[in-house]
């Protein structure tokens, strides 16, 4: 693999209650906190209901899915852990999907000024991408991820035993991510993702190529925390892609985020070729292959004139001009590229009509 070794707060283990008792014993009774989400509140805590017990660990539960990444959801989490008596030397422990890892490390970065926090995420998506790398949010006023801050977790815990829990469209979204982060770092991690059985799940041999995915992402975070340079990278995909999901959850039809960032990474992967010359042939045998796997989001020239505007809203932009993440070929980016709205149009075109 190209990537760097991974970072050492992220640890893989299929003894989930061993590791975060070694982290729970570094604080006080009474201290320690959880928050999570509907269903792995059902599937993932009976996992570490005798730690629960025995170290007191009090917790909340809020509703799952994108609509909830909210400051309501936020308020309430705020509100537990006020009438808990939590303060800045207590410790948050995350356990859900990506949603919820953002979400609840927004709440501990912002509770009292800052708390600890762990993560144990429970998707595909979120071990690979949301709860690494110290991104925290929520959305607000129809945008996605608008409200949030940069804090790394003290720990994040993977475990690929709570994999075998999620449906089919949850673990493609969050191979969505991995497919990324081998188009923009590694040829050899996209190889084996090609490679990879998705009819037929090997989760010993998925936990291996999680390490490589997370290494891609890890390397880029260790590198760039704040998103001044490099980390951009990592939104390949993402300009394009939170702009369809954002118009999806408009439009009473919402989308899975790694579904939309495969959206988003068709368009971008056009845009790449007219700009960056990315091969034809790349351009269009993996389109071909995503679209094959993820099928598409129905769009209407209607409505790309909204789609651009969303695009506006992009957090990587800078001034008026809309910052894409390229790729002239597997493994290389090219970072702050500037595609004129006539070329975004084009690509829209080159989606809509696959």
């Amino acid at each position: 693999m190209v990537a760097s070794k991974i970072h050492s707060n992220i640890i893989f283990s299929q003894q989930i209650e061993t590791e975060l008792e070694k982290i729970v014993d570094q604080y006080p009774l009474g201290k320690v906190f959880l928050l999570t989400e509907e269903i792995p509140a059902k599937v993932c805590l009976p996992v570490i209901e005798m730690l629960i017990k025995k170290k007191g660990i009090q917790q909340v539960t809020i509703k799952g899915g994108e609509t909830n990444k909210s400051i309501r959801s936020v308020e309430k989490a705020w509100q537990f852990l006020s009438e808990k008596g939590a303060d800045r030397k207590s410790l948050l422990i995350n356990i859900g999907g990506g949603m919820l890892t953002d979400l609840g490390g927004f709440v501990a970065s912002t509770f009292k000024r800052g708390m600890a926090f762990v993560n144990i995420p429970t998707t595909l998506l979120s071990q690979v991408d949301a709860s690494l790398g110290g991104k925290t949010g929520i959305n607000f006023n129809g945008l996605k991820n608008e409200i949030g801050v940069f804090n790394e977790p003290d720990a994040v815990i993977i475990n690929t035993n709570f994999l075998k829990t999620i449906n089919r469209e949850n673990f493609l979204s969050g191979f969505a991510e991995m497919l990324k982060h081998g188009l923009i770092k590694s040829p050899e991690h996209w190889d084996e993702l090609m490679e990879y059985d998705l009819e037929n799940i090997n989760y010993d041999l998925l936990q291996e190529i999680i390490a490589h995915s997370v290494a891609v992402k890890d390397w880029h975070v260790q590198n760039d925390l704040t998103e001044k340079n490099i980390r951009k990278a990592l939104n390949f995909g993402h300009t394009v892609g939170h702009a369809f999901e954002s118009f999806a959850m408009y439009n009473g039809r919402p989308i899975l985020h790694g579904y939309a960032v495969v959206y988003g990474m068709i368009v971008e992967l056009f845009l790449s070729n007219k700009v960056c010359g990315l091969a034809s042939s790349e351009l269009e045998s993996i389109s071909k292959w995503l679209f094959k796997t993820y099928g598409k989001f129905e769009i209407k020239k209607a409505s790309y004139e909204a789609l651009y505007e969303l695009m506006t809203h992009d957090k990587k932009n800078e001034g008026s001009r809309i910052n894409f993440t390229l790729i002239p070929e597997i493994g290389r980016v090219e970072i702050n590229q500037d595609c004129s709205k006539e070329l975004i149009f084009e690509a829209l075109d080159y989606y809509r009509n696959l």
